[in-house]
């Protein structure tokens, strides 16, 4: 018994060695594992029933709390890789300036970090006394210590970046102020909510992650009415309650796996082949391959990062002038979030409890008209190049589909599994999740299991918590919006001013616009959605077509400064000043403005759709 004793104490020593040794690498693997897990337990499942009967006992809890973790652990990484989502002016000031704003930004995250931690502390300590067991087995108190602990690494990846940015004594003189304002500052003061919405606003202003905004907001509005901080805690493991959360990771993983992989190069030449002989064929092209990659990135910014040097010489070869080259692609790196499966179409079923499948069916064809529209322009404006237009060869074309099969393949089969009724969405994601993986690393061998594996599971990890702890934060701040009664009064508000609803729509495309212009899309979907869907529902608005027209806008906002992701990716990606991206958009984000107001004022088109179907 001693010797065994001593041999888990060998092991426990070797273990917390190794962890001190490359901390942030262990965090990486935990994250890695509990990917597996995700892809795998609902594969089990799919396996089991045609078996046993039956499914694995509390399987769907385990893959939700496992998504949790691996959202929370991803969160991590992405602080440490200073990947996380923020606005702000700090990427474009330089010297002291930028100084300045990132020790502003930084001191607001490790402060809203640590108190984040210290409410999901308390949650977890109130859950001890409970009996509630996840699966059966494990205490469910257990399986939510990952946020208090995650948000303790957080404020600890944040506190290493203050110290790269300030010398000790710096350091000492900001802890000194903080304390002396924290001890004189008075919660109850009148003066406490406008100085906290000043410093949140200086913060956001100054670059703070999206996600420390969203946090410091909920628990400046919840101290103010003497609410228990544990209550953000709360509404934030609401999430992992969600049967729908696990397609989050499983999906993006598919997205990341084909985005590091040759699958672009497959579906470029498979899209040339098809439609190169047609005027605007290389512009139609790029178009649907963006179209294709987005709607399995969910508009991350993976297409813009990972066609975009594919596709811009590849364009300008052509004779298509730089102008219209970057405006095309950074338009299209978000033109496949209305089709399935889009992440955005799941966060928006999650946020408004509108079916997923029906969603899925209304945003069909309004996404395949957004398409439609910038590729007939693409082939207006081919009229004015020197194109080098290619004879189509159906030896040619059916080689590329060929070669391609596996790629076309996916979205096919991900469409039957979700209106088959043979598995659940999560189950389809997995097997798409799958599915990818033994594509690309078994039967192309584009990608290497040791060389590339562990940095595909870093780059979903990295974008999954980035999304997670954005919902997180946000459930907390939407949580506190929905107890001051906000929808209720907005309804009364607007209803004291117009009763019809083509006024409201109108009005709500206005609105959603500027929310487009000021908050990223995801933040926007939590945040924005619950407050929204008891409004439109005075004036009998279907939920189903209230989601396409907030994702059609949320579309729009991503060619809007000052907050349009595309821009910033694309003045990123391809070197050049954000406005001179903006101005090469604007042609699209008019078209694209046009097609909202379809959208929006011909619900035959989405609504229609899904009542044809009978679904």
């Amino acid at each position: 018994m001693s010797a065994l004793m001593l041999e888990k104490g060998s092991v426990m020593k070797t273990l917390l060695g190794l962890y001190r040794q490359h901390r942030f690498e262990f965090i990486v693997a935990c994250a890695a594992m509990i990917l597996l897990v995700i892809v795998v337990l609902p594969l089990v499942e799919i396996g089991s029933r045609p078996v046993f009967g039956q499914g694995v006992s509390g399987s769907i809890n385990y893959v939700r709390h496992a998504t949790l973790w691996f959202g929370f652990l991803g969160a991590v990484i992405a602080a440490r890789a200073k990947r996380h989502i923020s606005l702000g002016v700090s990427a474009f000031l330089t010297g002291r300036g930028k100084t300045l704003a990132d020790t502003i930004a930084t001191t607001l995250a490790v402060i809203t970090c640590l108190v984040l931690a210290n409410a999901a502390l308390n949650m977890v300590i109130a859950e001890q006394s409970s009996e509630v067991l996840l699966g059966g087995m494990l205490p469910l108190w257990m399986a939510q210590s990952v946020m208090p602990l995650c948000f303790i690494l957080l404020a600890y990846q944040y506190f290493r970046q203050l110290m790269q940015l300030l010398d000790v004594k710096k350091l000492v003189v900001l802890a000194v102020c903080i304390s002396l304002m924290i001890y004189f500052v008075d919660i109850e003061s009148s003066y406490f909510l406008p100085l906290g919405l000043v410093v949140i606003l200086v913060s956001t202003l100054a670059g703070a992650p999206i996600f420390v905004v969203l946090g410091s907001l909920a628990a400046l509005l919840f101290a103010v009415d003497d609410v228990p901080l544990a209550s953000i805690s709360v509404e934030a493991y609401r999430i992992a309650s969600n049967p729908i959360l696990p397609t989050i990771p499983l999906f993006t993983l598919a997205g990341t796996v084909l985005a590091a992989g040759d699958a672009s190069s497959r579906l470029v030449r498979l899209f040339q082949a098809w439609v190169g002989w047609m005027p605007g064929g290389t512009a139609v092209a790029a178009i649907c391959v963006c179209a294709f990659f987005t709607t399995f990135t969910g508009g991350s910014g993976v297409t813009i990062l990972a066609l975009g040097g594919l596709m811009l010489p590849v364009l300008i070869k052509q004779g298509y002038n730089g102008s219209f080259s970057l405006g095309v692609l950074t338009s299209s790196g978000s033109l496949g979030i209305l089709l399935p499966p889009s992440l955005l179409i799941i966060l928006y079923g999650v946020a408004s409890q509108t079916p997923i499948n029906q969603l899925f069916v209304a945003g069909f064809v309004p996404g395949l008209m957004l398409i439609s529209m910038i590729c007939g322009y693409a082939i207006y404006k081919a009229r004015s190049t020197r194109e080098k237009k290619e004879v189509f060869k159906l030896a040619n074309a059916l080689r590329a589909l060929w070669d391609s099969k596996w790629e076309v393949l996916l979205p096919v089969g991900v469409l039957y599994g979700i209106f088959s009724g043979r598995a659940t969405l999560v189950e389809v994601a997995a097997v798409a999740a799958a599915y990818t993986l033994f594509v690309e690393f078994v039967v192309h061998r584009d990608i290497k299991i040791k060389a590339d594996l562990a940095g595909i599971f870093k780059e979903c990890a990295i974008m999954v918590g980035g999304i997670m702890i954005i919902i997180a934060s946000a459930m907390g701040l939407t949580s506190y919006l929905i107890f001051a009664d906000v929808p209720s009064i907005a309804a009364e508000l607007i209803q004291s001013v117009t009763n019809s609803p083509w006024v409201f729509l109108l009005a709500l495309n206005g609105f959603l616009l500027v929310a487009g212009c000021l908050l990223d899309i995801i933040s926007a979907i939590v945040v924005v959605v619950p407050l929204m869907l008891p409004v439109a529902a005075e004036f009998g608005i279907d939920p189903v077509h209230l989601g396409i027209i907030f994702l059609a806008n949320m579309e729009l906002g991503y060619l809007t400064p000052p907050v349009g992701m595309n821009l910033y990716l694309a003045s990123f990606r391809f070197d050049k000043p954000i406005m001179s991206v903006f101005r090469a958009s604007l042609p699209f984000f008019l078209l694209n403005l046009i097609a909202v107001l379809v959208i929006t004022f011909v619900p035959a088109i989405s609504v229609g759709v899904v009542e044809w179907f009978n679904l």
